[in-house]
Formats: structure tokens, C-alpha cells, sequence
């Protein structure tokens, strides 16, 4: 990996075998969020998610921290993205189309290699995640035109296992999801708490790279569409009756009734996922 510079601020490592120019980032230098750059994922697949909230983004100091948040014994943390999904959006009319009137698009991107560099929560019970999404992944039974979800970093067995997350999944959330495409890894403490987490996506394959060390390669399918990007986190227990997603959500009490996981009742605040930078990189090769 070679450094990139950025002038007055912490240098990106790209893969030394390719010629970058950056595209499109965002350094988190001011005070607020800047909204040009970012919208809040309030929903999931079609209704208001319970967890999911605008509150609890922080910049200052030349970063970004999205706070786990407790009010009245629930918890929520902020879900930030460049776009959204088709499917999240709740239906506003009383016609026959599923879906309500889009979100603005504030970036999307085909290939390239993105990168975050970031703190990890320290608690369990919720997790961070830096990924890429299209917004109609499965709607085509092509995923090079539908679009593949890229996990570049999730975390959520860091506490249970001491492993990180990356690797791709296709083919929607149905029954023709495809979901063997991940790589799961030790997670290894830095001196600072730092970490860069990346993704190189050209139109061979995608390779996967934690500070500096190829994780793995995914060959195929490989996205042949723009899809946005996604620095989020999610509090575990809330989404059991909208979907399984590898045990991230856990029924409590009786009936349908949902809340937090057991774990995050005991969470110590304050707690955050903190961003350092997020960059975008394009090469002549793509």
C-alpha cells in the first residue's frame, strides 16, 4: 500500500499497484454535518425504523461521532448514507406503487476504492458498519445490474467473537440471496484506536484491506451500477419482525413486542462510532 497525502490531514493508503485521484470525501472539519454530503436513514424496508434517528451526530474536532443514544430504556443511534433504498421508503399514496417519493441522491459511485478511517464502538449490543448499497439491489436477477451490497467493515462480532466483518451479498433479501461471499477476521487493537477500513472495486473483482492488509478478494458478481455509500449503526433487538439478519435481532417479552438485546441495557455512555475521514478514489484503469 502506498500513502496518499491530504493536505492537513491523516494520510489514506491505496494499493500500490494503480494511480488514484480522489473523488469525493468528506473530512468532517466543521461543526455540523454537512447535509449536502449525507441523508439519515430514518426507515427500514418500508416502515419508520425504532432505533434509527437523527439525533446523536456529532462533528467537532475534525470528526464525525455517531452516539449511542438511551431515552426512556431505548436505544437508538444515527444510520447516515449518500442515498437510500427503494425498498426502505414508506408507500405515501393510495395508489398500487409500494413505495413513497425518493430521497435526494447525494452521491453515487461505479467503481473506484473507498475508504474510511475510524474508531470502533466500545460497547456491545450495537454496531458499526461502512458499506456500499444499491438502491434497488435484487430488483433485477442479474446482480451486475441490481447491485451488490459491499460490506467493507461491520463489526457486530468484534465483542462475541473478536472478528470484523467484510464481503459482499446479492440477489435482494429474499429467497435468492446469495450471502457466501464474506470474510471474517481477528480484530487487532492499534496503539490509537485508529483503523482503515477499504474496498478496491474494479470491474474483476473486489479486493477487502483493514489497515493496510488485503483481507481477501470476492471475483464475482461484481456491481455494473452506481450505488451509494453507508457509515452506520444500528442497536440490536429492534428489526426481529422485519427480517433475520444473522441474529442482530432478538424477540423479547411476549407477542411481537421488540427492544434492545439484554447486553445493551448494561452499556456504558458515553459511546461512539467516530470518523475520522471517508474518501472516494477512481483510477484510469476504470
Amino acid at each position: 500500500m502506498n500513502k496518499y497525502p491530504v493536505p492537513n490531514h491523516n494520510d489514506s493508503f491505496v494499493p500500490s499497484e494503480k494511480q488514484w485521484q480522489l473523488v469525493w470525501h468528506d473530512e468532517f472539519d466543521g461543526n455540523s454535518l454537512d447535509e449536502t454530503k449525507w441523508n439519515y436513514r430514518l426507515n427500514y424496508w418500508g416502515v419508520p425504523s425504532p432505533t434509527f434517528t437523527s439525533d446523536g451526530v456529532e462533528v467537532s474536532d475534525g470528526s464525525l461521532k455517531l452516539h449511542l443514544l438511551e431515552k426512556n430504556g431505548e436505544y437508538l443511534s444515527p444510520h447516515l448514507q449518500t442515498g437510500s433504498n427503494t425498498f426502505d421508503i414508506p408507500k405515501d399514496s393510495d395508489g398500487f406503487w409500494p413505495f413513497g417519493a425518493y430521497e435526494p441522491v447525494k452521491f453515487m459511485h461505479r467503481y473506484g476504492f473507498y475508504e474510511i478511517r475510524c474508531r470502533l464502538p466500545k460497547n456491545d449490543g450495537w454496531h458499526a458498519a461502512f458499506w456500499l448499497q444499491a438502491p434497488g439491489i435484487g430488483s433485477h436477477p442479474d446482480p451486475r445490474f441490481g447491485g451488490v451490497e459491499c460490506d467493507i467493515m461491520e463489526n457486530y462480532k468484534q465483542h462475541t467473537h473478536g472478528l470484523i466483518g467484510c464481503g459482499n451479498g446479492w440477489g435482494g433479501y429474499g429467497k435468492d440471496c446469495k450471502w457466501n461471499g464474506h470474510f471474517w477476521f481477528p480484530y487487532q487493537e492499534t496503539e490509537d484506536g485508529w483503523h482503515h477500513y477499504a474496498v478496491d472495486w474494479p470491474p474483476s473483482g473486489y479486493a477487502f484491506y483493514a489497515d493496510g492488509r488485503k483481507i481477501g478478494v470476492q471475483k464475482t458478481p461484481v456491481s455494473e451500477i452506481e450505488q451509494f455509500i453507508l457509515v452506520s449503526t444500528e442497536c440490536h433487538g429492534y428489526h426481529k419482525n422485519l427480517g433475520n439478519r444473522g441474529g442482530l435481532e432478538k424477540k423479547i417479552g411476549s407477542g411481537n413486542s421488540c427492544g434492545p438485546v439484554e447486553v445493551l441495557k448494561s452499556a456504558v455512555l458515553p459511546d461512539c462510532f467516530e470518523v475520522d475521514f471517508v474518501r472516494v478514489f477512481d483510477c484510469d484503469e476504470y
